[in-house]
C-alpha cells in the first residue's frame, strides 16, 4: 500500500512538473513567435519571384540594415549639432559641419569609385569593411558626444565616406544578382524601398534611445553596422567577379582624350560614347539633388525659427521630414510601375513637377504647400534616379555598367552637398528661398529638356561601339 502511495505521489509531482514545463515552453513559443514569424515574413517578401535564389534578397537585407544604422547615427548628430543649441548658434555649428565634413567629402567621393574599381573581386570585404568602420566609427562618435570633444567631426566625415563606399559597391552589386525576370530598375527599387522602409522604422526607435541619452543611438547604430558587416559575407560569391566589366569615365570621348588615352579608351567605351541620354538625364537628377540638399538645411532652419502655423518646431520637421518619405516610398514604387515606360519622359515629367511646384510654394508661401514640396521632391528625386539607372542599363555597355553607376552616384552626391551648402547660407524668408530652389530645378529642366526629347523620340537606340 505505502509503494502504491509513494508511486500515486511521485505520478502526481511528475504529472505537476511535466504541466508547469509545458506551460513554461507555451509562453516561450508566444513570446518568440511574433519574432520568428516577422522574421520568416520579411524574408518571404525579401526573397520573392526569385530574389532569393538570385542572392539579391540578401543585398536587400542588407540594405535595410544599412538603412536602419545610417538613420540612429543621423538622429544623434541632428540631436547634438543643430537642435543642442540657439538657431543662430546651430547654423555656425552646421556650416562648421559642412566644412569640416562634406568639403573634404566633396574631394575624396570622386576618389572613391576609383579606388573600389581596384577592388573588383574583393566587394563583400569592401560592404563589410565600410559596415565595420561605421560601427567604430559609432562610439567615437558616442565619446564626442558625451564630452564634446572635436573628434565628432573626422568620425563624421569618415561615417560619410564608408557611406558612400558601401553606396558605390552596392550599385556595382546589383546587376551581378538580378533575378531572370527582374530589369535592373526593379530590382533597385526593390532595394531602395527596403532602405526607406527600415529607416521609417528605426527613427522613431532611435528617437527613444536618444530620450535616454545622447550617445544611445550610436550605441544602437553599433550594434546594427556590426551586424551588417556580417551579413555582408552572406551574399553570394559572385558578386565578387568583375568578369567582362571595365571602367567607365564621364569624359571619355574623342575630344577630352590625347595621345596614347585616345588609343586606350577607343576600347574601353565610357558614359557620353552612348549618347547623350545618360549625360542630360544625370544633369536633371543632379539638379534635383541639389533641390533635395537644399530643402533639408534651408526648411531645417527656417521651420526652427519660424514653425508650421499652430505647430512646435519639431512637430514641423517632421510633418516635412514624413511627406519627403512617403514621396521618396511612393517614387520607389512607381518606379518599378513604370519600368517599361520611356526613361527621359519620367525624367522631363517629374523634374517640370518639382518645378512647378518649387514655384507656386513660392508664390503662395504656407504650411501646407512647404509639405507639399518636401513630397514632390522626394517623389521626383526617387523617380528621376531610378529612370537614370534605366537608361545607364539600356545605354551603357555591359562592360562599364556597374563603374558607370559608381560615377553617376558620386557626382550626384556632390549635387547634394552644393544645395545643402547654399541652404546654409540663405536667409529666412520662406518666399525668397523657395524660389532659389526654383531655380535650382529650373536650370536642371531647361538645360536638359532639349536632349531628352530627342532622346525618346529617337527610341535610345544610341549604342556605344565597342572594339
Amino acid at each position: 500500500m505505502n509503494d502504491v502511495a509513494a508511486t500515486d505521489k511521485g505520478s502526481v509531482r511528475g504529472g505537476g512538473s511535466g504541466r508547469v514545463g509545458g506551460a513554461v515552453r507555451s509562453v516561450g513559443r508566444a513570446l518568440h513567435l511574433p519574432v520568428t514569424g516577422a522574421a520568416r515574413g520579411i524574408r518571404r517578401v525579401t526573397h520573392a519571384h526569385g530574389a532569393g535564389e538570385s542572392g539579391l534578397g540578401k543585398l536587400i537585407e542588407l540594405h535595410a540594415v544599412n538603412g536602419a544604422g545610417d538613420v540612429m547615427i543621423t538622429v544623434a548628430l541632428a540631436s547634438t549639432v543643430f537642435f543642442s543649441v540657439p538657431t543662430d548658434e546651430a547654423r555656425g555649428r552646421v556650416a562648421l559641419y559642412l566644412a569640416i565634413t562634406m568639403a573634404p567629402f566633396t574631394v575624396l567621393a570622386p576618389v572613391i569609385g576609383p579606388l573600389l574599381d581596384r577592388l573588383p573581386h574583393g566587394r563583400r570585404a569592401a560592404m563589410a569593411g565600410a559596415m565595420l568602420a561605421r560601427a567604430l566609427l559609432a562610439l567615437i562618435i558616442s565619446g564626442a558626444v558625451a564630452n564634446g570633444s572635436l573628434e565628432l567631426y573626422p568620425a563624421a566625415l569618415g561615417v560619410l565616406v564608408a557611406s558612400k563606399a558601401y553606396g558605390v559597391v552596392r550599385s556595382a552589386v546589383v546587376p551581378r544578382l538580378l533575378p531572370p525576370a527582374f530589369s535592373l530598375v526593379k530590382a533597385n527599387s526593390r532595394v531602395t524601398l527596403a532602405g526607406l522602409l527600415a529607416t521609417g522604422v528605426a527613427a522613431p526607435i532611435g528617437a527613444g534611445l536618444h530620450a535616454l541619452g545622447d550617445p544611445w543611438p550610436l550605441y544602437g547604430a553599433f550594434v546594427i553596422f556590426a551586424a551588417g558587416t556580417f551579413l555582408s559575407f552572406s551574399l553570394p560569391r559572385k558578386v565578387d567577379s568583375a568578369k567582362g566589366e571595365d571602367v567607365a569615365l564621364l569624359a571619355a570621348d574623342e575630344q577630352h582624350l590625347h595621345g596614347e588615352r585616345r588609343k586606350q579608351q577607343a576600347r574601353r567605351p565610357g558614359l557620353r560614347t552612348v549618347g547623350p541620354a545618360v549625360t542630360h538625364a544625370l544633369a536633371a537628377n543632379a539638379a534635383l539633388r541639389c533641390l533635395s540638399g537644399f530643402l533639408i538645411f534651408f526648411l531645417a532652419f527656417l521651420l526652427r525659427e519660424h514653425p508650421l502655423t499652430g505647430e512646435s518646431a519639431a512637430v514641423s520637421l517632421g510633418i516635412v521630414g514624413v511627406a519627403a518619405g512617403a514621396g521618396n516610398a511612393l517614387g520607389t514604387a512607381v518606379g518599378a510601375w513604370l519600368k517599361s515606360k520611356a526613361p527621359e519622359i519620367i525624367i522631363v515629367t517629374v523634374v517640370a513637377v518639382a518645378l512647378g511646384t518649387a514655384v507656386v510654394a513660392a508664390i503662395f508661401f504656407g504650411a501646407f504647400l512647404v509639405a507639399c514640396l518636401a513630397a514632390v521632391a522626394g517623389f521626383a528625386q526617387a523617380l528621376a534616379k531610378l529612370s537614370l539607372d534605366a537608361l545607364i542599363q539600356r545605354d551603357v555597355p555591359e562592360q562599364v555598367r556597374t563603374s558607370a553607376f559608381a560615377r553617376s552616384e558620386t557626382l550626384l552626391q556632390m549635387a547634394w552637398v552644393f544645395g545643402g551648402a547654399v541652404g546654409i547660407v540663405m536667409p529666412l524668408n520662406g518666399t525668397l528661398g523657395l524660389a532659389v530652389a526654383a531655380v535650382f530645378v529650373a536650370a536642371g529642366w531647361l538645360s536638359t529638356l532639349r536632349g531628352l526629347l530627342a532622346s525618346a523620340r529617337h527610341g535610345g537606340r544610341t549604342r556605344a561601339r565597342v572594339a
